[in-house]
């Protein structure tokens, strides 16, 4: 008997996968720990520390001063707004995907090493196009900044390395499938 090919599709579907809300949830998640850590408890840099001397012209805002803290302020508001987008999509999706036995999908070592590869996907986009391309922000400015800024991409690749190998050790297995105790009560 012939099938077409969405029928053959049908038959071999792949059970939903958590490597995407995970992977958002890590975006969002490593965004907050550098906006918290660099920005508000070390106070390292703002999102727009460096416009004196980046790439693309945006007017500089001394954060030494009232003014230029406020600004400063502001954008790392607007930061923080699109991390805390980014783990409610990730939340969102992990909810629509993860029908049946949500307590292991949070002791997964699946779920955890793809938020750490979101982790470290965020350092390595908003390192390289923050401090490199645009440079409006370093992660510590002055003398050697360029080796803190090589640092922070490489602690990126490490958490996208670490991530990957720790989701690999896990047990796979299909979140929308209810568990064997949920079978037999059915």
């Amino acid at each position: 008997m012939a099938t077409t090919t969405g029928e053959a599709r049908a038959g071999t579907a792949q059970p939903a996968s958590i490597q995407l809300p995970g992977i958002v949830l890590g975006v969002g998640l490593g965004g907050f720990v550098d906006g918290i850590l660099l920005h508000q408890l070390l106070q390292w840099h703002h999102m727009l520390t460096s416009t004196n001397h980046d790439h693309i012209g945006v007017k500089y805002y001394n954060p030494k001063t009232v003014s230029g803290l406020e600004m400063n302020t502001v954008w790392d508001g607007i930061f923080h707004t699109v991390c805390w987008i980014a783990v409610l999509l990730g939340l969102a999706i992990l909810y629509s995907r993860v029908t049946h036995n949500r307590r292991r999908v949070w002791t997964s070592r699946v779920l955890w090493g793809w938020v750490l590869v979101g982790w470290g996907l965020f350092n390595l986009v908003e390192g390289v196009l923050d401090h490199h391309i645009l440079g409006i922000h370093h992660v510590y400015a002055g003398d050697g900044q360029v080796w803190w800024d090589i640092g922070f991409l490489v602690l990126g690749a490490l958490l996208v390395a670490g991530g990957y190998l720790l989701q690999r050790s896990g047990q796979p297995f299909d979140p929308s499938a209810p568990t064997r105790r949920e079978a037999r009560r059915a």
